[in-house]
């Protein structure tokens, strides 16, 4: 009787052991699916972030300023040091309304605007506390610009940013650029594809697809919305301070060595930066896709038969009535590399392309002031 009993406990034993180790089998099965599941989520979440374009982040200016009223130009000055055409743009806001501009001017660090370094009193103490040393074809440039952006982004009654280096001069007086800067709801940004000169560096990919690449003039013009997003921005510069970078120049002195470097790759910052800025942001519907300042670039050979382009300095002869009307009346501009031709145009009606040129010595901008270019009052009207 004993041993049925025990036999029957035995069995009965067996199948909770049984039921049990199924039981805690399921629930095994169950986690490892579960960890499995987590594991491949995470995995693909990883690659997403690492192999996909950054998305660039909503400005805290535009969150954190709102602005009702006169709207302002804010003229941004790229300088080495001095700005030695400062008594030419002295006379061009002489006769402007201050509540309608401000100045803003990035100089070498330390470099003070004050009485002795300033023939103009728009000028004075206008420089940025926080400048940076520049060199060219560097991201230091590009650094140089953010700097200028942002600080006249803490004025909200700054609705349009025209940057312009030390040796711009306008071409018209202040009400005449004023009009036609503000008559337009876009930024004008040079901008197109770069198919000649091979500067996209494929490891820039894939924060910076070849596709987003662009090239085009340092010198624009923005609206609010735009210059919030080239200073908000982090991961495109990151990508351009590891990735494009000047080659090192010709120099007679390392004889055969200048073979290797000149093989290396070649990409000028400021030539390519705000421009691929905007097109990763799906910004250029937003563009008047050409500059407003006008540049002639001649091609020179050094001793070595390197050839490169440098824009051409105006002096006192070449920069007569003449001369300045050439420029006044271009009306479109040809972009090979797009087969495109755009048009100058300001509500529908032509207009003229450009509002500033520049390189002008100081000899040329005197004779622009003798000439009256830039206050004499304009008859056309945007």
């Amino acid at each position: 009787m004993t041993t049925k009993k025990g036999a029957a406990a035995i069995v009965w034993w067996r199948h909770v052991v049984i039921r049990w180790w199924s039981c805690k089998c399921q629930w095994k099965l169950k986690l490892l699916l579960f960890l499995c599941v987590a594991l491949t989520l995470l995995a693909l979440f990883t690659f997403h972030s690492t192999h996909s374009p950054p998305e660039i982040s909503s400005s805290p200016h535009r969150l954190r300023l709102q602005f009702h009223g006169v709207p302002k130009i804010a003229f941004l000055f790229l300088a080495r040091r001095n700005l030695p055409l400062d008594f030419l743009w002295d006379s061009f806001l002489e006769n402007a309304d201050v509540a309608n501009f401000s100045i803003y001017v990035h100089s070498a660090p330390g470099f003070a605007f004050n009485e002795s370094t300033s023939r103009s009193t728009f000028f004075r103490d206008r420089q940025l506390k926080n400048s940076i040393q520049v060199g060219w074809g560097e991201s230091s440039m590009i650094q140089a610009e953010r700097l200028l952006f942002d600080a006249a982004l803490e004025d909200p009654a700054n609705q349009r940013f025209i940057l312009l280096s030390d040796s711009c001069v306008p071409l018209y007086n202040f009400s005449y650029i004023y009009n036609y800067v503000m008559a337009s709801p876009k930024s004008f940004v040079d901008s197109f594809l770069d198919k000649k000169e091979n500067r996209y560096n494929s490891k820039m990919s894939p924060v910076i697809p070849k596709e987003k690449w662009r090239k085009g003039s340092q010198w624009i013009t923005l609206v609010r919305s735009h210059a919030e997003v080239i200073v908000d921005d982090e991961a495109i510069l990151s990508a351009f301070k590891k990735f494009c970078k000047r080659r090192p120049p010709v120099d007679a002195k390392k004889g055969k060595l200048n073979i290797k470097l000149q093989k290396q790759h070649n990409c000028i910052p400021d030539e390519h930066y705000v421009q691929t800025l905007l097109a990763m942001s799906d910004l250029e519907g937003e563009l008047e896709r050409r500059t407003l300042t006008y540049t002639v670039w001649n091609q020179s050979a050094t001793k070595m038969e390197h050839k490169g382009w440098h824009p051409f300095t105006f002096n006192f002869a070449n920069a007569g009535v003449k001369q300045i009307k050439e420029i006044k009346d271009i009306n479109h501009v040809y972009y090979e590399t797009e087969f495109r031709t755009e048009w100058c145009r300001s509500n529908s009606a032509l207009v003229p392309c450009f509002l500033f040129a520049r390189k002008f010595s100081q000899g040329a901008a005197m004779r622009l002031l003798s000439d009256g270019v830039v206050g004499r009052a304009d008859t056309s009207e945007v």
